[in-house]
């Protein structure tokens, strides 16, 4: 199974989530993919469009391999047992940490400015264009808990059955279109995969008025 492209996989998802149409919700989706995917569904449930930004740790020799991810309130969750595996020093976990908060703070920045954030008793479906490791979507749901909203749905078009799995735990409901057996990266399920710019996120969220 291939998507066409993002609005394809927001399209179908939509779909699955039309029975949310009219209730007080809020979409938080991570940059940048994520933000193509959610204001697909943004504009099918007539709602509001937010980013969230978790970013992953990666390691000193494989920046694609999570060993965790980051929050902007330095909240992170960090996966021990690859930790340990490689044997990661704990300096170069901090130094990854710091660098991984600068480029948290310059994305709120340019794309939400400095507001907070209000989820408290709100509906909030979680989107990205796909899931791999599940690293950043674990740290997102963990800091979302702490807003205390009434729901937590978590909508995906792609990702492996053994984090949905674990990601299933975490959350009230999940949505997600495609858990392949083989998996490798989120790309090869999209026949269009095409990066997007800060530009481009920005243009589509700023339409929503939080």
């Amino acid at each position: 199974m291939k998507f066409k492209n993002r609005n394809d996989a927001g399209l179908q998802l939509a779909i699955r989530l039309s029975w949310l149409k009219g209730e007080k919700t809020i979409i938080l989706a991570i940059p940048r993919g994520g933000v193509v995917v959610a204001d697909v569904i943004a504009k099918s449930l007539n709602t509001i469009l937010d980013v969230v930004v978790p970013r992953k740790l990666g390691t000193p020799y494989n920046p694609e391999l999570a060993i965790g991810a980051v929050m902007h309130d330095n909240s992170s969750y960090i996966n021990e047992y690859v930790i340990n595996a490689l044997r990661i020093e704990p300096d170069f976990i901090r130094a990854e940490t710091k660098l991984q908060l600068k480029e948290i703070q310059r994305r709120l920045i340019i794309f939400r400015g400095n507001s907070d954030y209000d989820l408290k008793d709100k509906v909030v479906i979680l989107v990205d264009d796909g899931v791999a490791t599940g690293a950043t979507m674990i740290s997102a749901i963990l800091w979302i808990k702490k807003q205390k909203p009434k729901l937590i749905i978590l909508a995906i078009p792609v990702a492996p059955n053994e984090i949905i799995r674990k990601l299933n735990e975490m959350v009230d409901r999940t949505v997600v279109l495609y858990t392949p057996k083989e998996f490798s990266a989120v790309g090869e399920f999209y026949e269009d995969f095409t990066q997007i710019n800060d530009e481009e996120v920005v243009n589509m969220i700023k339409k929503y008025k939080l």
